[in-house]
Formats: structure tokens, sequence, C-alpha cells
């Protein structure tokens, strides 16, 4: 959320005014007249007042649809450091009631009246493999090691920008690292297949907690494929995903999909199904939020009488600074079968929100 410098003594003093000449509140609209009109004006574009910096625009659907109220409730409470923004924008947390305070962002959120934006409470934290269904502006770094068998590093990196209020495109660039067998031991690396994705969100409903996307993702043979780090055909992978807002701060979601290979004598065509449940814990009122997390990962060859192979995936994700734009999440990859042929994996991925600042910004 950007919420910009704020004169805060300006503020004080037309809040004291406001306060008293209109308390007790009388609905959503009158709490953020007496206390954030000064400032961000009736109608939420910023008042004809000076400031040092450009004020958010709380009617551009863009900015005000991406957080949850979770972050705007932090800053109105406890000031712009709850959230790492200026220490201009003053604290209401003793000013206002927290149902005031809820009252002034619920107008705030009309203010948007574009309502094929998807809200910010839909962007459930991210899992390691299950892909999520809420359309985001981000770069994640993940890597998979192998933690026994040959010895192997397999990375991405993926850059997602969003394309109007439901569209995002996605690109993803996989490199790797393999011990050679033999008595040097030398490791050998290379490009991935790189890959293209575009993913629109069809469905969502924030009093259901319910968002439903569509993708498709186009992997090219740009890889090595002799020395294993390709497939050496052209891949098409269609799938659908779902998020689920669910009681207690928790949250589930699925992903089901296909890859269909241009030339299956090069590659299988594969069907999966993944999904992951989890469970959200703030450290006190705003801090750092933890998200423990178990997905289950299966894959099945899309030939009569192939296996269904299964994974287990126990892991946790963790925000990093105070804006909480730069998250963490480390897990394991179980095999539950073919135990001999199929080995543990660590997992993890390192996220950045870059809409929300800078990589050094927020901390």
């Amino acid at each position: 959320m950007r919420l910009r410098v704020l004169p805060y003594f300006v503020l004080l003093v037309s809040f004291s005014l406001s306060l008293a000449a209109a308390s007790p509140f009388e609905g959503d609209r009158a709490v953020y007249m007496a206390a954030c009109a000064t400032c961000h004006g009736a109608d939420g574009r910023g008042a004809a007042v000076e400031f040092e910096e450009e004020l958010p625009d709380f009617t551009d659907c863009s900015f005000a649809t991406r957080e949850p109220d979770a972050d705007w409730y932090a800053v109105t409470h406890d000031g712009g450091p709850a959230r790492a923004f200026a220490r201009m924008m003053p604290a209401f947390g003793e000013a206002l009631s927290p149902e005031d305070l809820q009252r002034s962002l619920d107008y705030m959120r009309t203010l948007c009246t574009d309502r094929r934006w998807p809200r910010g409470e839909l962007n459930v934290p991210r899992a390691l493999f299950t892909e999520k269904a809420f359309p985001e502006d981000e770069s994640v770094f993940t890597s998979t090691i192998s933690a026994e068998g040959p010895a192997s590093i397999a990375s991405k990196i993926i850059y997602e920008t969003r394309i109007g209020p439901t569209g995002q495109v996605e690109f993803i660039v996989p490199f790797g690292l393999r011990e050679e067998s033999g008595p040097d031991g030398d490791w050998r690396g290379a490009l991935g297949d790189v890959a293209v994705a575009y993913k629109r969100a069809l469905y969502h409903d924030l009093a259901r907690g319910s968002i439903f996307s569509a993708a498709a993702e186009v992997i090219l043979p740009t890889g090595d494929d002799d020395k294993g780090f390709g497939s050496g055909t052209t891949i098409f992978e269609p799938f659908i995903a779902w998020g689920q807002i669910l009681p207690a701060d928790s949250f589930l979601q699925m992903q089901l999909g296909a890859e269909f290979p241009f030339d299956s004598r090069r590659a299988e065509r594969e069907g999966f199904v993944r999904f992951a449940l989890g469970k959200s814990f703030t450290e006190g009122m705003f801090g750092r939020t933890w998200s423990p997390m178990v997905e289950m990962l299966a894959n099945r060859e899309l030939t009569s009488g192939a296996e269904v192979h299964w994974a287990a995936v126990p892991q946790f994700q963790v925000s990093l600074p105070t804006r909480q734009h730069i998250l963490a999440n480390i897990g394991v990859r179980i095999p539950l079968d073919n135990r001999d042929t199929r080995n543990t994996e660590i997992a993890f991925y390192l996220l950045w929100d870059w809409f929300d600042g800078g990589f050094t910004e927020g901390w």
C-alpha cells in the first residue's frame, strides 16, 4: 500500500476540528470526511493542498484493490511506520475506535467503482509449486536442491506483471547445475526450457472468499536436452487455478493442468493436480506474518495404465521486511511412492512484490 507523505500537524489540527463537528459519527462517509478528507480529499483523489509527495488516488483501482484491509488498517491504526512508510502519516488508533477505523476503510473501498479488479484479500500466500489464481506483479527466484541421490540444483527466475484488472503475463527462465558422475565429480550448468504464460481471473467474489483463473503456458525448447536441461520439444500447458479463503486466516489453493508436447517422442503427455492448505499467523498486531502450509502434488502420464505419482511438501512462508512485500518460503518435497527412483528435495523461493516498493525499501 503506497500512502504518501502527509503533513502531520495540518492533519491533526483539521482532524480535531472535524471530529468535534462530526461526532458521533454517522455512516462510513462521515468517518472518512472527518478523519481523512483533509489530506486525501472528499473524492479520494487528494486534497487541493501542497504536499511534499503526490498523494494516492483511492479512485485508481489498480492501486486501491491490491492490498487487503489488514495492511490498510495497520497504517491507519499505527501510522506510516507500521508498514515502513513516512512517519508524517499519523496513527489514528487512539483517536478512532476499531469500528470507526474499519468504517473509514469501508468507505475508501467504495471509491474504486470498477468491480472487475479482485481484492487483495484473495491474494493468499504463494505455495512452492501450486500456481496462484490471483494476478500479481512480482518477481520470484525459486530453487530445488536434491537432498539424496545425484547432486543437482534446479532454479528459476519468474517475472509476473498484471495486464488490466484480471490478466497477468508470466516469463520463466530456468537454469540448473548437476554434478557429473565419474572420479572428477565436475559440475555442469545450463539454461533450461524458457516459458511464457498468460493467466486471467475469470471469477472472484470477496464475500465468498473465492477466486478462479485459467491460464495457458508455452514451454520452449531452449535447454540442452542432451545434457538433461530440457525436453527437446515445445510443450503446451493449460491449467486452471482456484483460491479459497477459509475461516481463522486459513486458505486453500488448487491447480489442475496438463502438458502436451509437440513431439511426443521426446516428452510424454502428462496431467497434474496440486493443492495447498495453510494458515497465517501474525506476530503481535501488525508484525511479521508466518504461513505454514502443506502441499500435495500428483502427476500421471496420459497413457493407459500409467501410475499416479504423489508427493507431499510441508513448508512455511514468512514475510521479511516491515512492508511485507518480500517473502521467503522453504519446504521439503517428499515422494510418497517409488522411493527407490524418486528422491527427496529441498525447495525454497524468495518473492518480491515490486509494486509495493523497491527491494531495499520498507525494511
